[in-house]
Formats: structure tokens, C-alpha cells, sequence
């Protein structure tokens, strides 16, 4: 996926999606706590928090690859 990318740039990446996820979170959670939150909404933002953490593991993996000897 980013190969080409240093561990630099993806240590970079990874702090941006976290930081993403984090706010996502304190979205829904706010959300939640409306006298009558929005469903739809809060399914889409948990999706999406989702294929954030997909992307956080993929990132997590490039960068300590497991190495079976």
C-alpha cells in the first residue's frame, strides 16, 4: 500500500488517522448524548472509525512487520 513511503511519513500518518479516530469517537459520543441523537449519523461515524482503525493496523503492521524465523 505505501511502500514507497518512508517510517518517517507513515509514523506521520499513523499519528493523523489516530488522531482522526479520537475525534470520531468524541463525535459519536457526543452525538450519543443528544436527547435524540441521529442514528444514521452515528452508524456512518462508527464506519467510518472503522476503516480508520483498518487503515491505523495496516500502517501499524508496515512498520513492525512480524518476522517469522
Amino acid at each position: 500500500m505505501n511502500d514507497d513511503l518512508s517510517d518517517a511519513a507513515l509514523e506521520a500518518k499513523l499519528a493523523e488517522l489516530r488522531q482522526e479516530h479520537a475525534d470520531l469517537d468524541a463525535a459519536v459520543q457526543a452525538i450519543s448524548l443528544l436527547p435524540m441523537p441521529d442514528m444514521l449519523l452515528i452508524a456512518r461515524l462508527k464506519r467510518k472509525k472503522l476503516k480508520l482503525k483498518d487503515e491505523i493496523s495496516a500502517i501499524e503492521d508496515q512498520l513492525n512487520p512480524d518476522i517469522i524465523a
